[in-house]
């Protein structure tokens, strides 16, 4: 691959806590990765519209407010409609088992909860846009 991976990292909803977002950026960007962090607040419309500006390959959502189950689903809609589906859609934060599995069966990446190693979550992203090149 010529280009680093281009990931958007951001933070959805009105989830104020983005300490293990940023570690996740600097993660990231020591993995040899672009990364783009949108900062709090951030709608998901706000997001995917970030995400075809920025040209990403992953967008990557830190969620510790509870409202996976809203905000997950939502961002994956606008980026069906958008045409966004060589694009990965992965995060973390608390997130309980049951609804991991529910949000995977609607098309989000692997969700790495707190204690996960920043090492596994770029090495998935690496192997995720390495399996799936972009058109």
């Amino acid at each position: 691959m010529d280009r680093k991976i281009r990931v958007l990292v951001a933070k959805a909803g009105l989830d104020g806590h983005d300490r293990g977002a940023k570690v996740i950026a600097a993660a990231l960007r020591d993995a040899g990765m672009e990364v783009i962090y949108t900062g709090l607040r951030q709608t998901p419309e706000m997001i995917v519209e970030a995400a075809i500006q920025e040209d990403v390959d992953v967008i990557g959502i830190s969620i510790l407010s509870g409202a996976h189950m809203t905000i997950f689903p939502r961002i994956r809609k606008l980026m069906d409609e958008k045409g966004l589906n060589d694009v990965l859609l992965t995060g973390g934060g608390i997130i309980p088992e049951e609804d991991i599995k529910k949000l995977k069966e609607m098309g989000v990446g692997e969700l790495f909860t707190p204690g996960s190693s920043t090492t596994a979550i770029a090495d998935y992203i690496k192997e995720w846009v390495k399996a799936h090149p972009r058109k």
